[in-house]
């Protein structure tokens, strides 16, 4: 009966993955307190001494997308060159925005600039200062270097998935790298990772998550308390709607809660701006806008290395912080990447770091903002005093609006809905890291993976292990983020080749053709050369060339010397000139390395090593020569007149004598 029921599952993958996954959840709830104090030795040493890693890494991440922006490689489409996006532009940021950041936003959004206004590394500055801070540094985790980080992973795998149709896999990511080895161990070992990531991450936020549910409720009156059996029931409840909709599919369930959600969340955001302090708080963004902006290198680039006293915080806020986008990226960047199909790279990269960062700019300055307004004018410091407290401290805030039971409500609701958008969204792309992105798996894969992650998670949120899963997050950010720097090396070559490919016109041998020796130039075309056939071309063709060249050169008085040379095999023609550079057009033996692909390939002739040789020319001046292996004799003499045309039109005009008054001939030694 087990052999009769069909999966998409890898083995490869899915075994190691899950006996890591259930293996370290297991042992976090069995010796919560030990597992805690081992990965938090580990966690501590990374963030201490290797912090530097981070730093420099996503660094690199925002300094390579800012280039790909602006760069020659931006109108490239991720997909074939006449792909058109799936999605409207309103769902796909929707999308990207919902997985991005979730619960993440209505956890963080008060309680950061709380926690950071309230800090006692702060403590010694005014309360201006301390709040103009608060904004800042909320800004600085929540901003481009967020995002860039998710959007090298997603623009990585939507490249390769589309552009070069490999597999929607991490592992695509290296291909130029790698090459076929990524369908082996090394694939293996990249997905193995991702999904250990993905897992690890989801179960984390989603028990924090689930904490803050049930805080709302309590505070709502709707639940008597916080306590382990409601939360059970919480997750029973929003586990099941997350795999309804993920059963249906990204363009149905997905989407639609997506779209929902994003409106719900502008709802309760103009609700806060209107009964809040409203003018101080459109004044605060657009001062905090421009603080950001001016700080913005340094803020990238600092260590706090000079100031011991800020250490502390900066391991405990924005190295936490940096691990924590990066061990969310393979998830985060994978379902960017599924949405974003027939996007242009400069299309994709501009939106997915500039609008979540403007809304995130605009959603954190007016909860931020509000509350420690509130907490300055009117909580006389309460809500300071519940910055330890995050899970409860949303809905303290909104006690100091009008209309705070309503819009308590409305934030459990779009809690709930992130819960489920950021579980649905999770439990699609551990299928498809677990499948290979198989397009069609049975539905009781992805219902599986909804339940194994309610289990683990309330499995820890019972034991108290979730901080131990939070620091084995964490500690696995330090090899990803290497891994990262090599998907760029991957792309810069990927795109190199994309935009050389596309852009290469016919050869410069073909220009002179006609249809008179067609047989001939075909046996050509499809032969690769070895080096003797290379040597008698040189010393046939080329050097009848050169010699009738020379003969009517000589009939015109003008002295022509013939080359020849060795290490490589060389010919060349020289006219030699006391003021200016000497003319010179050579033909010398060069190779290339020809495609594995073609050395196996069927439809062509068979090549011996994966080495052809051809004749390429060359010139006096250093410019790049081309094969010439299908001139005739005659065309070979025609292009050598060409070349020598340009020579003396150059050397005729004054504007460039700086260029040619000079002795020294650029040639091969």
């Amino acid at each position: 009966m087990i052999k009769n029921i069909k999966t998409t599952l890898s083995k490869g993958t899915v075994i190691p993955s899950l006996t890591f996954i259930v293996g370290i959840c297991i042992l976090s709830a069995i010796y919560p307190k030990l597992t805690n104090e081992l990965l938090s030795v580990i966690k501590n040493f990374i963030f201490v001494n290797l912090n530097y890693v981070y730093v420099w890494s996503v660094t690199i991440f925002v300094i390579f997308l800012i280039y790909l922006m602006f760069s020659k490689y931006g109108n490239i489409r991720l997909g074939k060159n006449d792909s058109k996006p799936e999605y409207s532009f309103f769902s796909w940021i929707s999308m990207l925005f919902a997985a991005g950041m979730g619960i993440g936003l209505m956890y963080f959004s008060v309680a950061e600039p709380i926690q950071h206004f309230s800090n006692e590394v702060f403590d010694g500055n005014s309360i201006v200062k301390r709040t103009k801070d608060a904004q800042l540094y909320t800004f600085f985790h929540w901003g481009i270097h967020a995002w860039a980080i998710y959007c090298i992973v997603g623009l990585s795998l939507a490249y390769f998935a589309y552009r070069y149709s490999l597999p929607l896999s991490l592992r695509s990511c290296l291909y130029p790298l790698l090459k076929d080895k990524i369908k082996g161990r090394w694939g293996n070992m990249i997905d193995i990772f991702a999904l250990c990531s993905t897992f690890f991450g989801i179960t984390t936020t989603l028990g924090f998550g689930v904490v803050q549910i049930n805080s709302g409720l309590e505070t709502l009156g709707i639940l008597p308390e916080s306590s382990f059996l409601y939360q059970v029931l919480i997750v029973i409840v929003l586990v099941s709607l997350s795999i309804i909709s993920a059963v249906s599919g990204v363009d149905k369930g997905v989407r639609i809660l997506s779209n929902i959600n994003i409106a719900s969340v502008i709802i309760l955001l103009l609700f806060v701006l209107a009964l809040g302090p409203t003018v101080y708080l459109i004044n605060s963004f657009t001062e905090g806008i421009g603080n950001y902006i001016t700080n913005f290198f340094n803020l990238t680039f600092s260590t706090h290395v000079y100031e011991t006293e800020m250490q502390s915080w900066f391991y405990d806020w924005t190295i936490l912080y940096w691990a924590w986008w990066i061990s969310w990226s393979p998830y985060v960047g994978l379902f960017i990447a599924k949405i974003s199909k027939g996007r242009t790279i400069r299309e994709f990269v501009t939106a997915v770091l500039i609008i979540p960062t403007l809304f995130n700019f605009i959603w954190m300055s007016i909860f931020g903002n509000s509350a420690i307004w509130l907490d300055i004018n009117v909580a006389d410091g309460i809500l300071s005093k519940l910055s330890k407290n995050p899970d409860a401290l949303m809905f303290r805030f909104l006690e100091y609006l009008p209309l705070s039971n309503v819009a308590s409500f409305f934030t459990v609701m779009i809690i709930i809905i992130f819960f489920v958008t950021s579980a649905d969204s999770g439990i699609f792309v551990m299928n498809s890291i677990a499948t290979k992105n198989a397009k069609v798996s049975p539905k009781w894969q992805t219902i599986g993976w909804g339940v194994l992650l309610a289990i683990l998670a309330l499995l820890l949120l019972n034991a108290g292990g979730l901080a131990s899963l939070q620091s084995m997050t964490l500690i696995t950010a330090l090899p990803f983020s290497i891994i990262m720097l090599l998907f760029i090396v991957s792309l810069l070559k990927a795109l190199s080749i994309d935009k050389s490919y596309y852009e290469r016109d016919f050869s410069v041998s073909t220009i002179p053709w006609s249809g008179a020796s067609w047989r001939n130039r075909l046996k050509q075309i499809i032969s690769f050369n070895d080096k003797n056939n290379v040597n008698n071309f040189l010393k046939t063709i080329v050097k009848e060339a050169f010699i009738d060249l020379q003969k009517e050169f000589a009939e015109n008085n003008i002295q022509v010397k013939i080359n020849y040379y060795e290490n490589p095999e060389r010919i060349e023609i020289e006219i030699k000139y006391d003021i200016v550079n000497n003319f010179i057009y050579g033909v010398k033996n060069d190779s290339k390395i020809v495609s594995d692909y073609l050395l196996n390939e069927d439809n062509l002739p068979d090549i011996e090593n994966n080495r052809s040789f051809y004749p390429k020319s060359y010139f006096g001046d250093d410019r790049v020569g081309y094969d010439v292996q299908l001139f005739t004799k005659n065309e070979l003499i025609s292009d050598v007149l060409k070349h020598y045309e340009r020579f003396i039109e150059i050397i005729s005009e004054e504007k460039n004598e700086m260029f040619i008054s000079s002795n020294t001939n650029q040639r091969l030694k």
